[in-house]
């Protein structure tokens, strides 16, 4: 998905139909208002009705935003940058996630919409039961967490700067994910799994554009 041009203004029509492409969009705390209040409750029942014991659901928890990450790469490196030449996948890819390399300044769709989100998270927290059982009471939320983590990083980068010289690394790689090279930096949350899997740029040989960084900028 190469664009000769990335708009700094406007958001890409998605759908024809208004009320689809009202659907498309929302805001960052819709979504934490939408699934902070589930993980919470999954925590509390863990731990109230299951009976785990907090160290236990401290370890899951953890292992579930961890999870996350590695999901998050794997997603945005094949299933979001999935090339084809089928128009289909290719519409596919754009509505999920290249549109947001045309218009990174559209702000209103940084999180999937609420009801594509509940209908897959819901699938996601299933499949969990299956594999895990009661587990996925902790695992899930973490997952959870991680995502909505993920998210506010995700806008976290292309509003400011990065708050400690530590996270340096991790807003240049982003940045450089979408105006050097879109298959190479997939990692938001993390770079971990960059630095693993060879994709990570190579941040001592590239020099940093500001100016191409301030087109990606959100006012």
């Amino acid at each position: 998905m190469q664009f000769d041009k990335i708009h700094n203004k406007g958001r890409a029509q998605l759908f024809r139909n208004q009320y689809l492409e009202m659907l498309t969009k929302t805001h960052p705390l819709v979504i934490w208002g939408i699934y902070l209040p589930i993980i919470i409750y999954m925590l509390y029942f863990s731990n109230s009705k299951l009976e785990y014991p907090f160290l236990r659901i401290t370890l899951i928890f953890l292992a579930g935003i961890f999870f996350w990450t590695f999901f998050e790469y794997l997603a945005h490196r094949f299933l979001f940058h999935w090339i084809s030449d089928n128009p289909r996948i290719q519409k596919f890819a754009y509505v999920m996630h290249g549109n947001h390399h045309h218009f990174p300044r559209d702000k209103q769709r940084l999180f999937m919409p609420p009801v594509p989100s509940l209908i897959i998270a819901s699938a996601i927290f299933g499949l969990m039961y299956l594999a895990m059982h009661n587990n996925a009471f902790v695992f899930f939320p973490g997952f959870m967490f991680g995502y909505l983590m993920y998210g506010s990083i995700h806008f976290a980068i292309h509003a400011w700067n990065p708050p400690f010289k530590w996270m340096k690394p991790l807003w240049r790689n982003h940045h450089l994910h979408h105006y050097k090279d879109e298959h190479q930096g997939f990692g938001v949350s993390t770079t971990l799994w960059d630095r693993i899997f060879g994709t990570m740029f190579d941040l001592k040989k590239e020099k940093e554009d500001k100016e191409k960084v301030k087109e990606l900028r959100y006012k």
